[in-house]
């Protein structure tokens, strides 16, 4: 039996066939997803050694599962790869440079698949910041989110040393300077409306950049 799994995500049969045919001879098995819910049921249920997420997906879109990957402390530690004909509708999604996966244009020849996993499997290993999940946690009145954090779709924890960070049950009875349940709600939808806020800025970004190159050009 294999003693490693990789997963391929892509609504296209050829894009995953040659992914199968280009990976060298191994102790491993090669496990296949047509669309994002299929894919983020095989992350959930099975032990994998690889992640290859195609960024436009049906059913789910490889952002929406990139987001409940990252999420999970643990699923994220998983090398991942992700996979765009067009690599600007990742960076409007995901700010360059990607710390913890590695892209994959396509098309793609061999070598470049195989650089591709290799540098992913190094940037998983890389240390990170806990993730704090949303609601969980009230930050002070002076502490600050990670904006890069906001814009992947989680929230990462401020530094210890800079900033204090008390910790409220969303069902407890607030105590005096505590935070209530109106005010982690009203948090909650800050969050929202600031991760929609830097999504629409780097989109902007994107097209100004875009425009640019074509002027220089």
């Amino acid at each position: 039996m294999a003693s490693n799994k990789i997963l391929v995500i892509d609504d296209t049969t050829v894009v995953r066939v040659k992914v199968r045919e280009m990976l060298p001879p191994g102790n491993f098995e090669v496990l296949e997803a047509k669309d994002g819910v299929e894919g983020l049921n095989f992350i959930l249920q099975e032990k994998l050694s690889l992640i290859m997420l195609d960024f436009l997906l049906p059913k789910m879109s490889g952002w929406e599962v990139f987001q409940k990957v990252q999420a999970d402390p643990e699923l994220r530690k998983i090398p991942l790869v992700i996979m765009s004909g067009r690599k600007e509708e990742v960076t409007e999604k995901i700010q360059e440079p990607f710390e913890y996966f590695e892209f994959l244009g396509k098309p793609f020849d061999q070598k470049q698949l195989i650089s591709a996993i290799k540098l992913a499997m190094t940037k998983a290993k890389q240390p990170r910041p806990e993730l704090v999940p949303v609601g969980a946690t009230v930050a002070v009145k002076n502490s600050t989110f990670a904006t890069s954090g906001v814009a992947n779709g989680t929230v990462v924890a401020p530094s210890v040393a800079n900033t204090a960070m008390p910790t409220v049950a969303s069902n407890a009875t607030p105590s005096a300077g505590g935070a209530s349940d109106t005010e982690i709600n009203a948090l909650n939808d800050k969050i929202v409306k600031m991760q929609a806020e830097i999504d629409g800025l780097k989109k902007q970004l994107t097209q100004v950049v875009t425009f640019i190159k074509q002027k220089i050009k």
